[in-house]
């Protein structure tokens, strides 16, 4: 597991102040708030290359240069714009267009992308991820709220959560009150009921503040919050703090 860079806020947030007595579920946001995840990303596109260049050379030799992967994906995002919340589907069908334009076979584009969310799947939990996650649903009802594509079953968290819910399920993303309030009805309670924990200050943050819930803002790296009026409920440098204020 990853340790949490131990850090404070520079400019310490002017939090609301949470009441305990109205939470009665919790919301949880994934990447980067429970598992770095771009180390992850990096290792799975490694993963991926490594399958391409055995399975479909040309492609793999085409895909190794950045600024032709970048225009695939842009392109992707301007043809499909129906798969915008699907992250699975937009990497797949980024490696069939690949696959088409170096000559090989598309049809490999399903083996390839299993490859690559085989290995996206095996994060590196920060250290204070299983015991804040033991704490909460020991207590509550958790929901996994997020715009990405972890499974927290295949990860191998899923006895903490009652429900997941992703942008991919219901079509529309965070920052969007209406995930949010999915989130809520997945966990059996009003919004208000709900205390959301993430670490995008915009995603999670202006998302579940309008989305009328109380909001822990796990900001590990010391940033400024940007979104005034607007303040969290309460800000922790990691999730140790959150338990302790939370009665752990």
């Amino acid at each position: 597991m990853k340790t949490p860079e131990p850090s404070r806020p520079a400019n310490p947030t002017p939090d609301l102040g949470l009441d305990l007595s109205r939470i009665r579920a919790v919301t949880l946001d994934l990447d980067d708030t429970l598992w770095p995840v771009w180390p992850t990303i990096t290792r799975a596109e490694q993963v991926l290359a490594e399958w391409l260049a055995q399975h479909a050379p040309a492609t793999a030799a085409l895909g190794a240069d950045r600024l032709v992967l970048r225009e695939v994906r842009e392109q992707m995002g301007r043809d499909r714009p129906d798969l915008a919340h699907d992250l699975s589907a937009l990497r797949r069908e980024s490696i069939r267009r690949l696959l088409q334009r170096a000559g090989d076979d598309p049809g490999l584009a399903e083996p390839a992308f299993e490859v690559f969310f085989a290995e996206r799947q095996r994060v590196d939990l920060f250290d204070d991820a299983l015991p804040m996650l033991a704490f909460l649903s020991a207590r509550f009802p958790v929901v996994a709220l997020s715009n990405g594509n972890a499974d927290v079953h295949r990860i191998g968290i899923g006895a903490h959560f009652r429900a997941s819910v992703s942008a991919k399920e219901f079509g529309v993303g965070k920052p969007d009150p209406r995930i949010f309030h999915a989130g809520a009805e997945a966990a059996g309670v009003a919004p208000h009921e709900v205390l959301h924990i993430g670490d995008d200050a915009h995603l999670d943050g202006v998302g579940a503040l309008n989305a009328g819930m109380q909001l822990a803002w796990v900001n590990r790296g010391g940033h400024a919050w940007d979104h005034a009026p607007l303040a969290p409920h309460l800000t922790v440098g990691d999730l140790h703090a959150l338990c302790r204020a939370l009665g752990g």
